[in-house]
């Protein structure tokens, strides 16, 4: 897939991110995903930067995740429980830790050998990380997936009352990482309204299904940081954030980086 992902602000910056997704590359020992970033002056059009997108994307990816969860998941949290070990997993298990006290973090991919090795990394820097190959959705507190795939990974009977499901894969309708159950049972939230009714296959799918409908969807998640919705609302309940990726959260990340260095203070 080539994906091209423009953003701009009015009087300030424009932004493109060129990605190319390629899953064959795991075979190669590549990484599947490949991208660049170009940050541009909104009012001459001159180069700002060149940015590496694929750390761009996974450290707001990553960024955007825990966001969602300060409003969705349980402040008391410890377990989580990791599918897929590439590089925006790495930055969600990084993420999460830096945001909630964890005691517990399982990596769990298709390839046993890369949880371990992300395991190892995570553990370098004094996390509490362990691979695993038999998951168990029902002893994690937040359960975050990036993978690439096409059938559900965590089935809504397993989910316990009080966990957070973070889906960041299925950014295409055929692509797949939770079963219908598992959307109806929770409270769900987007990225984006317009994004996730167009590319997230998790929700699609549901929607096919009949296991919800598009009005299953309470908020997208700047209506979390907004306070128009509440987010979670009791310690039982069960909550969902599917991310599909808003040029948007690339553009705010690139004039970050790019002009860190004028902000001592940031």
């Amino acid at each position: 897939m080539l994906l091209l992902m423009p953003a701009w602000s009015a009087g300030g910056f424009t932004g493109v991110k060129i990605v190319h997704v390629n899953p064959a590359n795991a075979a190669l020992g590549r990484p599947a995903v490949n991208a660049a970033y170009l940050l541009s002056d909104a009012v001459t059009g001159e180069p700002r930067a060149l940015l590496d997108g694929g750390e761009l994307t996974d450290r707001r990816t990553a960024a955007a995740s825990v966001l969602a969860a300060r409003h969705l998941a349980r402040p008391d949290a410890r377990r989580l429980l990791v599918y897929g070990a590439g590089r925006v997993a790495a930055a969600l298990a990084e993420c999460y830790a830096a945001a909630f006290a964890l005691a517990d973090i399982a990596i769990v991919s298709r390839s046993g050998g890369s949880a371990e090795s992300l395991a190892a990394r995570l553990r370098e820097h004094g996390l509490p990380a362990r691979a695993t190959r038999a998951p168990d959705p029902a002893e994690a507190d937040i359960i975050a997936c990036a993978t690439l795939a096409t059938e559900p990974l965590v089935q809504g009977a397993a989910l316990r009352p009080g966990a957070h499901l973070d889906l960041v894969g299925a950014f295409r309708p055929g692509m797949r990482e939770a079963d219908g159950e598992a959307l109806a049972r929770a409270t769900l939230v987007v990225d984006t309204r317009a994004g996730a009714m167009a590319e997230a296959g998790d929700i699609l799918s549901a929607i096919a299904e009949g296991a919800i409908a598009p009005g299953h969807v309470v908020a997208e998640l700047s209506e979390l940081c907004r306070g128009a919705h509440p987010g979670r609302t009791r310690a039982d309940e069960i909550t969902a954030f599917k991310s599909v990726g808003w040029a948007g959260e690339d553009l705010a990340a690139a004039v970050l980086a790019a002009t860190a260095g004028r902000h001592p203070s940031r």
